[in-house]
């Protein structure tokens, strides 16, 4: 597995009537996931135009730190619920080394 960073960002769009529920689970993920050996940060953003949009920004220590968080059992608890609660779409990242 690779030792550089990986970068998670998704972005969620709650269903009608569901952006509390959705706000809800978020916010009881984040100390579960910030407190994963591998996680470097865990933050979650809303939108300001449409508050129904979050954005969950993540970072982790290498590849191995992101299999291990797709193992667990609150990423597996979130992966249940998020369907019937949001549309989503995640990016996952990797730096790219800039020459000076």
């Amino acid at each position: 597995m690779s030792q550089s960073l990986v970068k998670i960002t998704a972005s969620l769009t709650a269903h009608p009537g569901k952006a509390e529920e959705l706000r809800g689970l978020l916010l009881d993920m984040a100390p579960h996931c910030r407190a994963e050996p591998g996680n470097l940060r865990w933050d979650v953003w809303r939108d300001t135009e449409m508050p129904e949009c979050y954005v969950l920004d993540e970072l982790y220590r290498d590849a191995e730190a992101t299999e291990a968080h797709r193992r667990t059992p609150h990423y597996q608890a979130y992966l249940a619920k998020v369907p019937a609660l949001a549309d989503r779409s995640a990016l996952i990242l990797e730096p790219v080394a800039l020459e000076e």
